[in-house]
């Protein structure tokens, strides 16, 4: 995948190119997630960016690698906020407010547009496999953060020896990204609490036990 350091032939951007094609990806990344990629044109991009069409062919050969260059900037700032939300949980108190703080973000919207990964997802899994695969990446590496604080509650004696981490991580994620999806068509993030918290009832019930 072309780095925002590199232009479509391999050089290496100047400060001026790497500012234009930033701004390329965030304009792109705004439209598709309102929007859908689908529903996104490039004429959309030139326009919300304010950058010519040789500006934006310099940089990209068309909407594919645009899109898979927004998938790489929606994910780092997607894990970035993950990471940062979950390196340290160890309790379930701390999943409980990593809970809130993904559904109250939600509220803002009434649980318009979804996740910005799972939709971008719904859109291009099917007919780009890089994309998929980077998407693909990026969901591991998220459940990988959920298995980690899974694997801290375990080790705390919190959660049973013999416990199945990977299998409630995937849990767990499944929860929140069908939540997401029940939102957005809801307008509504009820849906989206009612179901990451049935998945904390459960990881509850096996620490009960």
């Amino acid at each position: 995948m072309v780095t925002t350091a590199e232009a479509r032939d391999g050089r290496r951007l100047t400060a001026r190119g790497a500012k234009t094609k930033a701004r390329i990806i965030a304009a792109a990344a705004d439209l598709m997630y309102v929007k859908g990629v689908a529903a996104t044109t490039l004429d959309d991009v030139l326009a919300a960016s304010g950058v010519s069409k040789s500006q934006l062919y310099q940089h990209f050969a068309g909407k594919d690698p645009l899109v898979r260059a927004v998938i790489e900037f929606m994910g780092e700032r997607v894990m970035e906020r993950e990471r940062n939300a979950l390196g340290r949980v160890s309790t379930m108190r701390g999943l409980r407010r990593w809970r809130d703080a993904l559904v109250q973000a939600n509220a803002l919207r009434h649980g318009a547009y979804g996740c910005a990964l799972g939709s971008l997802a719904s859109e291009v899994a099917d007919h780009d496999d890089v994309a998929r695969l980077a998407l693909s990446r990026l969901f591991a590496e998220w459940q990988g953060l959920l298995a980690d604080v899974l694997r801290r509650l375990q080790d705390a004696g919190s959660l049973p020896g013999e416990v199945s981490i990977d299998d409630l991580a995937t849990g767990l994620m499944g929860a929140l990204q069908g939540g997401y999806l029940l939102a957005q068509t809801a307008r509504d993030v009820t849906p989206m609490a009612t179901s990451i918290d049935m998945a904390l009832a459960h990881v509850e019930s096996l620490s009960a036990r």
